[in-house]
């Protein structure tokens, strides 16, 4: 009987235990809930960034004079050597090796004028940017290793190209990103000026682009502009106020596709433009080519010529001949149709012969491998609520004149960016937007303010775009 209730003693003991422990347990964590429930942040960090300027405006405290130096004069400013040591490694050697209780920077003038800023966002992580400080702001944060401000400044030109200035920004910017090898940067302008040279053309910048820059573009193929006499003329400005080297201006001229010129125009800048006249001798097989490609047929100038070459490939050229504008109101809310007609080709044997195409637009389309198991609807958008929106252009009839011939098609999408209407994204295809994959694959159609939208509106240019093929090759 004893050992009987001792064993019954013990395992009371243990209930009563267990149960203790469970009311301990569950009272704390009740506490802690109450705790985390009852928890604030308290945030006076704008406050601490206010006391960081006032400390960097009134110099208290400080321990360290930089002396900014010029060709002309000298800037100081009263700093903090724990607040330059924390941001910037390279400030941290040269207040290490320093000598004095000054230290002496030397920097370009450009530089010094947007030091005080520079320095304020090692105390404030803030700052202001203007179009015409960004260079220098990046020159800075590279030499001084501030990455964080470096890579916000490369952030804010690529954001920025679209902005306005009075002497243009975007061919100072690409020289830069030369300069420095920043490829992402280049690129990024290198595409915006390609996307928009027709407006840029125009503007005081083009007297501003390098020799470099001039030639890279002029070997595009995705150049947007009215047509390649706009840009012949332009060119023919360029050369006049920037008077380069005999190669180059030879160079940029074998660049031009005069086979995208009427033969009209070809006359007229034989005889009539000053440029041609003194450099005729370095493009005068080009423009006989040209008149060649003029006057036959595609198919038997395939026949002796390579055709499928960039004197004979167009560009993006904005002109009714080469395709049309196509403003979609409210674009997600249906399918749209658009007809709208093209010259045949570039040549002067197609100048009186025209293609009329049909364009479908769908905000919601069905992927081509679900379509395909309805034959019968193959050709007609399908649209459902998880699809993406499509074009496809497709002739309305065929022809014979077709033979030799692909049509590339061409979407471009503007938009507006700072108050400005730029091309947004340029897609090229064949049949449908289907086949590149990406067509407005990030924009927000939804949204009233979606940065693909003006007011409420998809801005479209369809371009088409006759790619010839070698069909015969000549025996020799």
């Amino acid at each position: 009987m004893v050992n009987l209730f001792g064993v019954i003693c013990l395992t009371d003991l243990c209930v009563v235990f267990c149960f203790l422990m469970v009311s301990v347990n569950g009272a704390a964590s009740k506490q802690e809930t109450v705790l985390e429930i009852s928890s604030a942040t308290i945030n006076h960090s704008m406050a601490l960034v206010q006391r960081m300027e006032a400390l960097l405006t009134h110099g208290n405290g400080s321990d360290v004079t930089l002396r900014v130096q010029t060709t002309d004069e000298v800037k100081v400013i009263q700093v903090h050597s724990l607040v330059l040591t924390l941001q910037s490694d390279v400030f941290e050697e040269l207040l290490q090796t320093r000598n004095s209780s000054a230290l002496v920077l030397r920097e370009s003038a450009e530089c010094a004028n947007v030091f005080d800023k520079f320095i304020r966002y090692l105390y404030c992580g803030d700052i202001t940017v203007r179009l015409n400080q960004a260079i220098a702001l990046h020159k800075l944060a590279s030499k001084y290793h501030v990455w964080d401000l470096q890579q916000g400044l490369t952030q804010y030109m690529t954001q920025h190209l679209s902005s306005d200035s009075p002497s243009g920004h975007v061919v100072g910017w690409y020289q830069y990103a030369m300069q420095i090898g920043d490829v992402a940067l280049q690129n990024s302008c290198l595409q915006y000026l390609s996307w928009n040279l027709s407006s840029v053309l125009q503007s005081a910048e083009w007297s501003s682009v390098g020799e470099e820059l001039l030639l890279s573009l002029l070997q595009r193929s995705d150049l947007v502009l009215q047509s390649e006499l706009e840009l012949y003329e332009a060119l023919e400005t360029w050369i006049n106020q920037n008077q380069p080297s005999t190669a180059t201006a030879e160079n940029a001229l074998k660049a031009i596709r005069y086979a995208m010129i009427s033969p009209q125009h070809l006359f007229h800048i034989q005889k009539k433009s000053s440029l041609m006249v003194k450099y005729y001798e370095s493009v005068r097989n080009m423009l006989f080519l040209a008149f060649q490609f003029h006057a036959a047929s595609p198919v038997q100038l395939a026949k002796y010529f390579v055709v499928n070459c960039s004197l004979f490939t167009p560009r993006n050229y904005l002109s009714p001949a080469w395709g049309s504008p196509w403003v979609i109101n409210n674009p997600t809310r249906d399918d749209r149709s658009f007809s709208f007609q093209t010259q045949l080709g570039p040549s002067g044997h197609d100048a009186n012969k025209r293609v009329t195409w049909n364009a479908l637009f769908s905000p919601r389309w069905l992927p081509l491998s679900v379509r395909s198991t309805y034959p019968e609807r193959s050709m007609q958008p399908t649209r459902t609520d998880g699809g993406r929106p499509r074009i496809i252009v497709t002739p309305a009839t065929s022809s014979p004149d077709f033979a030799g011939v692909s049509f590339q098609k061409t979407v471009i999408v503007s938009a507006r960016k700072q108050g400005k209407v730029v091309v947004r994204h340029v897609y090229n295809f064949h049949q449908s937007t289907e086949e590149v994959g990406d067509f407005l694959l990030d924009a927000d159609l939804q949204r009233r303010t979606s940065e693909y939208l003006i007011d409420s509106s998809l801005y479209l240019h369809i371009i088409v775009k006759p790619l010839y093929h070698s069909l015969i090759v000549a025996k020799k």
